[in-house]
C-alpha cells in the first residue's frame, strides 16, 4: 500500500484539470464602470464606483507600456466582507487576517431561484435549508453556503438589478433568523449571494437591521456578492475559492471567486 503526499494530491489536481475531469468556473461580475453597485438612500455616504484612471499608454509616460490607476469602493461588484464591516464585530478582522484557508471551502448552493422571480422581496428561511439538508445532507464545516436566486439575469441593467420601487431596494434575501442560525449553529465559512449585497434590499426593516451583516460578520462568518453562474454548479460536489486583495485595515474587498466542478473530461 503507497502512501499519497500532499505533492501527488497536487499533480493529481493538474493532472484532471488538464484532462478535463475538473472544470474551472468563474462566478464573479467582470468589474467597470458600468458593474452595478449599492446605492444607500440619504443622507448615507455611498462608495464611489469603480473606474480606471489612465497614467500611460505606450506614449511619453510610458513608451513600451500601459497602466493605470485604480479607483473603487472596497464593497463593488464581486467583493468579500470582512468581520470589521459591520458594527457587530467592530473589532474583527480586516481583509488581510482573514484566514486563507477558510477563502476555500466545499460549495453547497441552495436554489431559490423560482421563489425569488414570483416574490422579489423573498426571504430564505431555516426551514428552507432544513429540506435542503434532507436532501443533500447538513451543510459542511468551512463550506460556502451559496443562495441562486437568479438575481444574475438582471446584471447587465443596473435599474433591474437594484430594482428600487418607492425608495426601496426590492431585491431577495435572508431572514433574522435565518441569518442568526446560518452564523451561530451552522459551521460554514461563508455566505455568497447573486445580489448586490449579502442582505435583502429591505434589510434595514428586519430585526436587527441588514441581519445577514450583523450575524455572520459578528460570528467571524464571511459574505461575498454579486456572483454568477451558480447554475452551473452541483448542489454539492464543487469546491469555491475566494481571492479577495489582502488589503490591511480594508473592511472589503473586490474579489475573484471560482469554483471547481466535476468535469465531463
Amino acid at each position: 500500500m503507497t502512501s499519497t503526499t500532499g505533492t501527488d494530491v497536487l499533480h493529481d489536481l493538474t493532472s484532471v484539470l488538464r484532462d478535463g475531469l475538473l472544470d474551472v468556473v468563474d462566478l464573479t461580475t467582470p468589474l467597470s464602470a458600468d458593474t452595478p453597485t449599492l446605492q444607500l438612500p440619504a443622507p448615507y455616504a455611498n462608495l464611489i464606483d469603480f473606474s480606471l484612471e489612465e497614467v500611460s499608454a505606450f506614449d511619453g509616460g510610458g513608451p513600451l507600456w500601459r497602466h493605470h490607476n485604480i479607483h473603487t469602493g472596497e464593497h463593488v461588484g464581486t467583493h468579500l466582507d470582512a468581520p470589521r464591516h459591520w458594527i457587530s464585530h467592530a473589532d474583527g478582522d480586516d481583509v488581510a487576517s482573514v484566514p486563507v484557508t477558510r477563502l476555500v471551502g466545499p460549495a453547497m448552493v441552495v436554489d431559490r431561484s423560482a421563489d425569488a422571480a414570483r416574490d422579489p422581496d423573498f426571504l430564505l428561511e431555516v426551514d428552507h435549508l432544513r429540506e435542503w439538508e434532507a436532501e443533500h445532507g447538513p451543510l459542511r464545516a468551512g463550506g460556502w453556503l451559496l443562495y441562486r436566486t437568479g438575481w444574475e439575469s438582471r446584471g447587465g441593467d443596473r435599474d433591474a438589478f437594484l430594482n428600487v420601487v418607492d425608495g426601496v431596494s426590492r431585491t431577495p434575501g435572508i431572514s433574522a433568523e435565518c441569518a442568526r442560525w446560518l452564523a451561530e449553529e451552522t459551521p460554514v465559512a461563508g455566505f455568497g449571494v447573486e445580489t448586490v449585497g449579502i442582505d435583502a434590499g429591505n434589510g434595514f426593516s428586519l430585526d436587527p437591521p441588514m441581519p445577514a451583516h450583523h450575524h455572520l460578520l459578528a460570528n467571524d462568518r464571511y459574505g461575498v456578492t454579486s456572483l454568477r453562474n451558480l447554475g452551473l454548479l452541483p448542489a454539492t460536489g464543487a469546491v469555491v475559492v475566494v481571492a479577495p486583495l489582502p488589503i490591511v485595515g480594508g473592511t472589503g474587498s473586490p474579489a475573484r471567486v471560482l469554483a471547481f466542478v466535476p468535469g465531463r473530461g
